[in-house]
């Protein structure tokens, strides 16, 4: 019997991206009951939102109605049902191509269904979804890992981390938990402070971009966007799409092979999505980052302006991933490797060339961060 039946179907919309011809917007559709990680809670409350995460029951064949409104006329109309895991997946051309704001922009949507038990043809609910578009100015973007590099997560080290870390996932309101020293100012920098958003937006749901657009692909489970999210307001990390993995209780979720090629998987959607952006890429010497960051280069000449590798293992670094940092380096892409994000000057003698344009910004927002004092 589903643990949740009594509760009516609710959509949780995940951060969409768009390009002039493309949008990709996921959404799940859930039973459970009310979920909050606001600060005021109890801790056996969070305790409570956490399980209902992932004990919810997934609503599979709902059909949801994604609505794009613009001034005065519909942009976009389009149906698409949710699958076995309650998931629906949008991955729309745009014809005509729509424009692109002059800066990064969170755009609104709205996406309706009618629940199956709310009686004759069900009753109407509706939920906001937000879609970010990066810039006309936009030249640079970042793609960063979450895990273990923004997060100390612990859920994606296997079945042995992930009960020593059980307190943390389940209990920890997002504000607090502590974010990895030195990430906070590190990413502010590189994101470049905010932008007023400039699309269409919902009451009380705005999202400010930033002059640099972020994208996260990150191996913890869909139950956590929320959460993820709330841990990035908190903490005032710039908020952009999440790539979060449909996990289960098997060794093809706590496999390192399927961490990379979800990163791999991850990396190719944005980047062809992307043509005319570059990229840096953040991540950590786990999970497969290295040589998914390695293929980036070698597929993408030119499209990689730096790449920052967090050491968080203790173990040495694998002959694959030493092969993929020599890759990176003979490719000429300006490699940073160090355990936390304060280098300082250090960092532009180590990789002994002479930077320009975008990849100046990047040196510059690390040497901003080797003066700040570590995150609380």
């Amino acid at each position: 019997m589903p643990l949740f039946r009594s509760h009516p179907v609710s959509l949780q919309p995940f951060f969409g991206f768009r390009s002039r011809q493309r949008l990709r917007l996921t959404a799940r559709a859930l039973r459970q009951p009310p979920r909050s990680f606001e600060p005021s809670a109890s801790r056996l409350r969070a305790a409570g939102t956490m399980i209902a995460q992932f004990a919810s029951h997934e609503v599979a064949g709902l059909t949801v109605r994604l609505r794009v409104d613009g001034p005065g006329e519909t942009l976009l109309d389009a149906e698409a049902t949710t699958d076995g895991e309650g998931f629906v997946h949008f991955d729309l051309p745009l014809e005509p191509a729509w424009d692109l704001p002059q800066d990064p922009a969170w755009e609104a949507a709205e996406l309706t269904w009618h629940d199956p038990d709310g009686g004759l043809g069900g009753a109407a609910a509706s939920a906001a979804a937000h879609i970010l578009a990066p810039g006309l100015d936009s030249r640079l973007a970042v793609i960063s890992d979450i895990d273990d590099v923004i997060i100390e997560t612990g859920i994606t080290g296997g079945w042995r981390s992930l009960a020593r870390n059980w307190r943390r996932i389940l209990v920890q309101m997002p504000g607090e938990r502590t974010v990895v020293p030195g990430a906070a100012p590190f990413y502010g920098a590189l994101g470049g402070g905010e932008v007023q958003a400039r699309g269409e937006r919902l009451p009380g749901k705005s999202i400010a971009a930033t002059h640099r657009p972020f994208f996260y692909i990150s191996s913890s489970p869909w139950n956590l966007f929320t959460y993820l999210v709330a841990f990035q307001r908190a903490k005032g990390l710039p908020l952009g799409p999440l790539m979060l993995r449909d996990w289960g209780f098997n060794r093809g979720t706590f496999g390192s092979a399927s961490h990379g090629s979800h990163k791999r998987e991850g990396i190719k959607a944005i980047l062809g999505m992307y043509p005319d952006l570059r990229f840096a890429l953040i991540g950590d010497d786990t999970q497969g980052d290295v040589p998914a960051f390695a293929e980036a280069v070698r597929t993408y000449p030119g499209r990689i302006a730096a790449v920052f590798l967090r050491t968080a293992a203790a173990e040495a670094l694998t002959p694959a991933e030493e092969a993929g940092i020599a890759s990176i380096r003979a490719a000429g892409v300006p490699l940073w490797l160090g355990e936390g994000f304060a280098v300082g000057e250090d960092f532009l003698h180590t990789l002994g060339f002479t930077p320009g344009g975008e990849t100046t910004q990047i040196i510059k927002a690390v040497e901003k961060v080797g003066e700040a004092p570590p995150a609380a």
